[in-house]
């Protein structure tokens, strides 16, 4: 009689893993149940997978198949860091289908968010579900003011 691992749903205790697709080895975590479409974790600038907190983790993955990976050139990932947002979503891309994911659901946080955005624009079949936090759309030049400020077509103070 064979037995099935215990599944790991404590992102303390997913190991870190690593595939490599274009010539780029990205490094990436895995943890929750197989099966059905997973969701995906989309890093701040600069983080890497030991910015992401167990506490936001951990429950979805009490129930769902969830990834987290590091960028081209950031943490454990190989390569140059990407000179643009559409880069940054071409390489979510490449690695999502290195693993052999078909549509997934997206979980994004500040410029993974623009990434996120980006990535359904070229690739809308890919992503069943989109959920943005703590980010905006990038290239508007007054979308980092405070709400309470009026805005003005210079970017500088008034």
């Amino acid at each position: 009689m064979s037995s099935t691992p215990d599944v790991v749903t404590s992102y303390a205790l997913a190991p870190q893993r690593t595939v490599t697709a274009d010539g780029v080895t990205f490094a990436y975590r895995e943890l929750g149940p197989r099966g059905g479409v997973p969701v995906v974790f989309f890093v701040h600038l600069a983080a890497t997978l030991d910015n992401w907190d167990p506490r936001i983790v951990n429950p979805v993955a009490a129930g769902r198949h969830v990834i987290t990976f590091d960028n081209r050139g950031v943490g454990g990932s190989t390569g140059k860091v990407p000179g643009t947002v559409e880069e940054m979503a071409a390489d979510a891309h490449t690695f999502l289908r290195a693993l052999g994911h078909e549509q997934v659901d997206v979980f994004a946080f500040s410029l993974g968010g623009m990434v996120a955005q980006d990535l359904v624009v070229a690739h809308p079949e890919l992503v069943r579900r989109l959920v943005l936090t703590g980010t905006g759309p990038r290239g508007g030049r007054t979308w980092t003011r405070s709400p309470g400020r009026r805005s003005t077509t210079s970017p500088g103070p008034r």
